[in-house]
């Protein structure tokens, strides 16, 4: 069993102790620095930046009547009502939203803490998401290497990402949708060691064609809510769900043939495949509905009433289906309506294919204040915000990409795979909508993958655990200094990520494209 177990496993984990108590330490502390930086000055500009101006009022509105509602109509200037605390700006009709509740109800509860009039409070959850997800990713780097260093490399590049940093600071969706794929990301890995630790005990020699069953798969329920709770941030969730849920497939697939079972596949497919899917999709799928229980509760919601309106003949196929399911179903397919014909002109929309090489960052503010405005000393200055990614992370995982799927199809390295999957969930999906207008902030969703491929090639550069000490060292040093020069590439460019007003020649030594501005 022993063997068995280091063959699906590796090492035994109490060779592990010490390293791993090293990099929990290196991880807390990059996640408080990263949190600090999150937090200070949250609340400035106080103002609706970007498509706050939608979901920071739709998530109050979600408080007050459990739907989202319109604006009052012949009101002058409702962002500046909402901003000084003033809730009384909805009419009595429900508005057509487009996107699911979950990432606004986690933005209403910074502004129930707060209140809304504190852009802090507008901002707090992406904050703390974003914070969190820095702890997040160090330890998923741990369990794929199981290597300090690399732990805490993981966590520092992405708490040095300015593309990550900004929508930690502003209160839009896609941070939630990162968070809650992340997670289920890292409850499959532990139910990936689960498994296999389970199997290395039950099997009991080739006697067992299939392999044994593995019981109940806790963590894997775990991530099949964590997928509901993103797809009902937004419905690219369905894209994680469906590539997380063949990866965790394929993984005990891998497992049961390492084991030696005859009919592995078969096994697999009878008592790892089929109990994936109904673990994970039905459970997915109750938590997304589930997220409706505002619109559910209310009469007054979009669309709330269609089903009333627009009875079924007596006999049909679909008269046992309640009538709030069945208007909520209109509802979706009018939001897919909207998302799939979604085009128009806009400065800042990008095509995916550029994402990863930061061809256009997304700019969510800019005010340019002359000498004596808002502390200017020059003769002109410019106060910024720009979702630019730290390029020693977006251009390094763009060569590093070519390098993991090399790891992945000629090495068979399973890690360079569980790397993959977030950014093939995460951004080949976007390129079906080639003439949708999409913007490069939605990349957030697999930065944390992005970091995982430059984390992979930092091991190959650190060196296999058996390489000689020198080779480690020099490794190491290299490993060093380049998450040296992404946190100087950070400090850099914190101005024009976080509204600093700086002189205008300052911006430019930073604005190094026309396309960055």
């Amino acid at each position: 069993m022993e063997s068995l177990r280091a063959r699906l496993l590796g090492p035994a984990a109490h060779s592990w102790r010490r390293p791993d108590r090293i990099a929990w330490v290196g991880i807390l502390v990059v996640t408080v620095l990263g949190g600090a930086l999150r937090m200070w000055r949250l609340g400035h500009p106080h103002r609706l930046v970007f498509d706050e101006t939608y979901y920071v009022k739709q998530a109050w509105s979600l408080r007050l009547y459990g739907h989202e509602r319109e604006v009052k109509e012949g009101l002058e200037d409702p962002n500046a009502l909402f901003t000084a605390g003033t809730a009384d700006i909805w009419g009595d009709q429900p508005d057509l939203v487009v996107h699911p509740p979950v990432g606004k109800w986690m933005i209403a509860l910074g502004e129930m803490l707060f209140g809304i009039d504190s852009s802090f409070g507008w901002r707090f959850s992406s904050a703390v998401v974003g914070t969190l997800s820095i702890l997040l990713v160090g330890r998923i780097a741990w369990h794929l290497w199981h290597n300090s260093l690399l732990a805490v490399a993981a966590s520092t590049l992405l708490a040095v990402d300015g593309h990550h940093f900004v929508q930690s600071r502003i209160g839009l969706l896609d941070i939630f949708v990162m968070w809650w794929a992340l997670l289920a990301f890292f409850f499959l890995l532990l139910d990936r060691e689960q498994g296999r630790t389970r199997l290395a005990a039950r099997w009991t020699g080739r006697s067992q064609p299939w392999g044994p069953r593995l019981g109940m798969r806790w963590w894997r329920l775990a991530a099949g809510v964590s997928l509901g709770l993103c797809i009902g941030t937004k419905w690219s969730g369905l894209y994680f769900l469906a590539v997380f849920g063949l990866m965790t497939v394929w993984w005990d697939m891998g497992a049961r043939r390492a084991c030696g079972a005859r009919s592995w596949f078969t096994g697999t497919v009878v008592r790892d495949g089929i109990p994936a899917f109904l673990t994970m999709v039905p459970v997915a799928l109750v938590t997304y509905v589930a997220t409706w229980a505002g619109w559910f509760a209310t009469r007054d919601g979009w669309k709330r009433q269609w089903a009333a309106d627009n009875p079924v003949a007596p006999g049909s196929l679909v008269s046992w289906v309640p009538d709030p399911v069945r208007s909520l179903w209109a509802y979706h397919a009018e939001q897919l309506s909207f998302h799939v014909g979604l085009q128009n002109e806009h400065a800042w929309r990008s095509n995916p294919w550029s994402w990863v090489v930061q061809w256009r960052p997304t700019l969510f503010y800019a005010q340019w204040p002359e000498r004596g405005e808002k502390g200017c000393e020059s003769a002109s200055c410019v106060e910024y915000i720009a979702s630019l990614g730290n390029v020693f992370l977006w251009w390094g995982a763009a060569f590093g990409m070519l390098v993991v799927v090399v790891l992945w199809l000629f090495g068979r390295d399973w890690r360079a795979g569980a790397v993959l999957s977030g950014i093939v969930a995460g951004w080949l999906p976007w390129f079906l909508y080639q003439t949708r207008t999409v913007y490069s902030f939605y990349a957030v969703a697999f930065v944390p993958w992005l970091v995982l491929v430059v984390v992979c090639c930092l091991g190959l550069v650190l060196g296999p655990a058996g390489a000689s000490p020198r080779r480690r060292r020099w490794g190491a040093v290299v490993v060093v200094v380049y998450l040296a020069l992404a946190v100087a590439w950070m400090a850099w460019f914190y101005p024009v990520h976080t509204a600093v007003v700086i002189p205008r020649a300052d911006w430019r030594l930073r604005m190094w494209f026309d396309f960055w501005n």
